[in-house]
C-alpha cells in the first residue's frame, strides 16, 4: 500500500471492516466488494478473542483479500501479523504506533492513526509511518470537525510524501476528501448497512471518486 507519487495521481479506495466474530461469513459479502471498485487495502477490525481465534480469522479474510493483490491491515494486534500472514497493522494514536513499529518494519505494512495534531501526524511520518489516516472516529465516536478535516489534508498532501487516507463517514463525504487529494478514501462502517449491498456501495463511491479527482 504505497502512494502513486503526486505527479503520477491515482487515488484508491480503502476498506474498513466492521468488527469481524465470524470471518468465513465476513468473507462472502467481502469478496464482492472487493471486486466492485479500485481497493487498495481492507482494513480487518476483530471482535474480541483468544490470540488463536483471531489469527485464524485473520487467515480466513487474508485468503479472500490477498489473491487480488489487495493488501490487509489488521486493526492493532501489531503482535500476530505476521503469524497471521497479514500484510501490516493500523495502530491508533502516536504512542501505539511508535511501541509496535519494531514488530512491523522492515517487512510489514505499519499505518497511523487517531492521530489528533499536525504534530502527531508529522511524528508519524517521520518515524515510519507507510500512510496516516486522517478523519476516522475515536472509540466515542467523535472525530475531526469536516472543514478542519479538509484543510489538514490539503496541508498534508502539499507537504509530504508519506501517504495519507483520508475517511469518509458517509458517501456524501467521498466527493470533497476526493478533491483535497488524499492518495487513498477510507470507507467505513456504512458501506456494509447499505439496502444495495456493499458491492453497490463501494462501485458508487469508486465513481464518485474518480470523478471528484478528474
Amino acid at each position: 500500500m504505497t502512494s502513486q507519487g503526486r505527479t503520477s495521481f491515482r487515488q484508491r479506495l480503502y476498506l474498513i471492516t466492521p468488527p469481524v466474530a465470524d470471518a468465513a461469513h465476513f468473507a462472502v459479502v467481502l469478496e464482492p466488494a472487493l471486486g466492485s471498485g479500485d481497493v487498495a487495502a481492507v482494513l480487518l477490525r476483530l471482535a474480541e478473542g483468544g490470540e488463536r481465534t483471531l489469527i485464524e480469522r485473520v487467515k480466513a479474510i487474508t485468503a479472500a483479500v490477498q489473491p487480488r493483490e489487495i493488501a490487509l491491515v489488521v486493526d492493532g494486534h501489531a503482535d500476530i501479523v505476521a503469524r497471521a500472514g497479514a500484510d501490516g497493522a493500523h495502530l491508533t494514536g502516536i504512542a501505539t504506533f511508535a511501541a509496535s513499529l519494531a514488530l512491523l518494519k522492515p517487512d510489514r505494512i505499519a499505518g497511523a492513526g487517531g492521530l489528533r495534531s499536525r504534530h502527531d501526524a508529522m511524528l508519524a511520518g517521520e518515524t515510519g509511518a507507510d500512510y496516516v489516516m486522517f478523519g476516522d472516529p475515536d472509540r466515542h465516536g467523535r472525530r475531526l470537525d469536516f472543514d478542519a478535516l479538509k484543510e489538514c489534508l490539503t496541508w498534508w498532501v502539499e507537504l509530504f510524501e508519506v501517504p495519507c487516507v483520508a475517511y469518509a463517514a458517509s458517501k456524501d463525504e467521498v466527493p470533497p476528501l476526493s478533491r483535497t487529494g488524499a492518495d487513498f478514501i477510507a470507507l467505513g462502517d456504512w458501506i456494509w448497512s447499505q439496502p444495495e449491498g456493499a458491492a453497490e456501495a463501494v462501485a458508487a463511491a469508486n465513481a464518485i471518486m474518480s470523478e471528484a479527482v478528474r
